[in-house]
């Protein structure tokens, strides 16, 4: 891999949390049940959705709502209320070289690492001397495995980050790949974090999005 010769921006912001929202279950009957949702009386059928939230079923005794992505049971009489908070979006902003490539910075289980952004790495990547940097007992803790690389096949170990984190974004409990020796020469932020986000690119800028619950934010 050749070395880059520019590292790129990395814009990092957050956009601040919604208010928090209030839903009250005023009736419920076998598939559909009355709401008030923000002061807003709905009636709303197994299916239906409203503001964020979706009718999953009901009996007429208990109903079973979505809330962003979160369903919880819901039992009907009147002056039950329920809250949410809708989430946090987290985004990471980076912009690509000259040569269209993603670099950045960040951390692994607390230390401080440079990354390459790669789509196409199945797996969160390093070499061992990267990981030997970074405090990873790869050879005590890890997997032996092998790879292929741009040289051919390569010895590697199989290891579990406690933590990546950029910017913003933090992932747990990792999955991640140390081949033996200098490869690769960056460290590869594989799809073993990014498959957690959602990934768009456009016009030499990659966009990094995790939803997060208001309360991980704080």
């Amino acid at each position: 891999m050749k070395k880059l010769i520019q590292i790129c921006i990395l814009f990092i912001f957050a956009i601040p949390a919604h208010a928090v929202e209030s839903i009250e279950v005023q009736a419920l009957f076998p598939g559909k049940a009355m709401l008030l949702i923000d002061g807003e009386t709905k009636v709303l059928s197994v299916g239906q959705s409203f503001a964020g939230v979706k009718m999953i079923s009901a009996d007429g005794k208990i109903a079973v709502l979505e809330i962003d992505g979160e369903q919880k049971n819901y039992a009907a009489g009147s002056g039950i209320s329920m809250s949410y908070t809708k989430p946090v979006h987290i985004r990471e902003q980076i912009m690509a070289d000259t040569r269209g490539m993603y670099r950045t910075h960040g951390s692994i289980n607390g230390r401080s690492a440079h990354f390459l952004v790669d789509t196409g790495a199945s797996a969160v990547a390093m070499s061992a001397t990267d990981a030997k940097n970074l405090g990873i007992k790869y050879r005590l803790d890890g997997e032996p495995a092998q790879v292929s690389t741009a040289s051919g096949v390569a010895r590697a170990w199989r290891v579990k980050l406690d933590s990546v984190k950029l910017g913003q974004l933090e992932q747990k409990n990792v999955d991640a790949v140390v081949v033996d020796g200098d490869y690769p020469e960056h460290i590869l932020l594989g799809m073993t974090f990014l498959d957690r986000l959602k990934v768009t690119k456009e016009t030499g800028k990659m966009t990094l999005e995790k939803k997060i619950s208001s309360s991980a934010a704080d």
